[in-house]
């Protein structure tokens, strides 16, 4: 790795190395070098900083964010169903059984196509950078090769990611028309894309690696199961399914092996430090204490398990039991591709939990969780950020040496969007909290990833 600085950006930073907590770089300078990897952050009272930045600028080096202007790292999304894009905001009002059968299942069908799927993964990568998304966790569709050009693009654009093929081989459980052919031959193309997203990752910059990706247990066969399990176990790849989502997955599960999901998968051989658990808000305490053991991450949803879990995870119950919790947006089951949404969502929904929601119930049988459940403002921004990077292992998140040089830049005095509160409470925390909750695409004007600047919207 070169220590060599190539380029060095001044301004004012926010980032939330710890949970609960928030630190406000003011007037700093953050040094990268050629490998897009933070070597230094000179904060503002450093009596070296001024012959710095003068002998920056003078060598063409020095990028400064401006009056107004605030960099955030980049968001980690893990949890995104990268074929569903088109169907976004769609349908959310059916049942899930409906949602799928009418809706996804006929779409995701398309990415045989790959003309389609180039046109369609390309709008969604651009959409999600355009919203400071640096890292992202996919979900391919069942096809290989459409999800091996997935994660080409990523690597092109400059997103690092996580990509995997879904498995979804039960004859019983899925349409005829889109399923995989027999569990040999999931698992061998689960094989060859782990090969193949492997070797795209080695060429790219920024990173991208492959996932073995189960859709969840309902839709595969005992058979492929284990042979994806043998795979984890013989690769060492990521494992990404979904965990105890609704009730009737965690009914069909119990029915079908007299066990719940989490232990059904890990006897699979599914459950391990590399696993990325989607939604999990039927988890329980001693289901927890086993994720926490093993170093399983949990993919809070908070958009999506609205629409279709009927539940809200326990986010802080996870955090004490030393559960690596990140945020993913769920596109489609969640309608917004933007982490602001789900920043601000996973904060209203913790509310919920905490209090109950039936009004026509006294309070204290309103079902609420009471004190200790709510997520605050910051929390929720660490979630999205150092504890995605935590979740995933990657050294993002957060503007600290040694950490990929992954940045938004927030741009408080848009038109029609003003963030700046007119100078009434400005303090750093409520200059933050306008950020976050009222932050609009336009508001986020240049995004780099591993140093790379991938969208520039002030240069269209």
């Amino acid at each position: 790795m070169s220590k060599e600085v190539k380029s060095a950006y001044y301004g004012s930073f926010f980032h939330a190395p710890v949970y609960g907590e928030f630190e406000y770089l003011e007037d700093a300078l953050i040094e990268v070098d050629g490998d897009g990897v933070i070597v230094r952050v000179v904060t503002g009272d450093d009596p070296c900083k001024s012959d710095l930045l003068e002998a920056y600028r003078n060598r063409g080096m020095l990028v400064e964010l401006g009056e107004g202007r605030f960099g955030l790292p980049g968001f980690v999304d893990i949890h995104v169903h990268a074929p569903q894009w088109p169907q976004a905001a769609l349908a959310l009002d059916e049942p899930l059984y409906l949602w799928l059968e009418q809706r996804t299942f006929p779409l995701e069908s398309k990415f045989s196509d790959m003309e389609f799927a180039r046109r369609v993964y390309g709008d969604l990568v651009d959409a999600l950078l355009a919203r400071g998304s640096t890292t992202t966790v996919y979900l391919g569709s069942a096809h290989l090769e459409s999800s091996i050009e997935l994660a080409a693009i990523c690597a092109e654009k400059g997103q690092r990611a996580l990509v995997g093929k879904t498995v979804m081989d039960d004859p019983a459980a899925n349409p005829e028309y889109y399923r995989d052919a027999s569990p040999a031959q999931a698992v061998g193309d689960t094989a060859t894309l782990i090969k193949e997203v492997e070797a795209i990752g080695r060429a790219s910059k920024q990173g991208i690696w492959p996932v073995i990706t189960p859709r969840f247990i309902p839709s595969c066969t005992d058979e492929v199961l284990r042979g994806l399990g043998d795979l984890a176990a013989s690769t060492g790849a990521y494992v990404q399914t979904h965990c105890n989502e609704g009730q009737w997955e965690h009914d069909v599960v119990l029915e079908r092996f007299g066990k719940t999901d989490p232990y059904a998968l890990r006897d699979f051989g599914l459950v391990n430090e590399r696993t990325i658990m989607a939604h999990c808000p039927y988890v329980t305490e001693k289901e927890g204490e086993m994720f926490a053991e093993l170093g399983v991450a949990i993919a809070h949803c908070p958009m999506a398990n609205s629409y279709f879990s009927s539940a809200v995870a326990p986010v802080q119950r996870f955090r004490k039991q030393g559960i690596h919790v990140g945020l993913g947006t769920d596109i489609s089951g969640g309608y917004s591709p933007s982490m602001y949404e789900n920043i601000r969502q996973a904060v209203l929904v913790s509310r919920l939990l905490e209090t109950g929601v039936n009004a026509m119930l006294p309070p204290d049988e309103r079902g609420g969780l009471g004190e200790g459940t709510r997520v605050s403002i910051v929390e929720s921004f660490w979630l999205a950020t150092t504890g995605g990077a935590e979740a995933l292992g990657l050294p993002t998140g957060t503007f600290e040496p040694g950490r990929a040089f992954d940045m938004q830049v927030v741009d408080t005095k848009r038109p029609d969007c003003d963030l700046t509160g007119f100078g009434v409470f400005d303090a750093p925390i409520d200059r933050l909290a306008r950020i976050l909750y009222l932050s609009t695409p336009d508001n986020v004007r240049k995004v780099y990833a591993q140093g790379r600047l991938v969208c520039d919207k002030d240069a269209r």
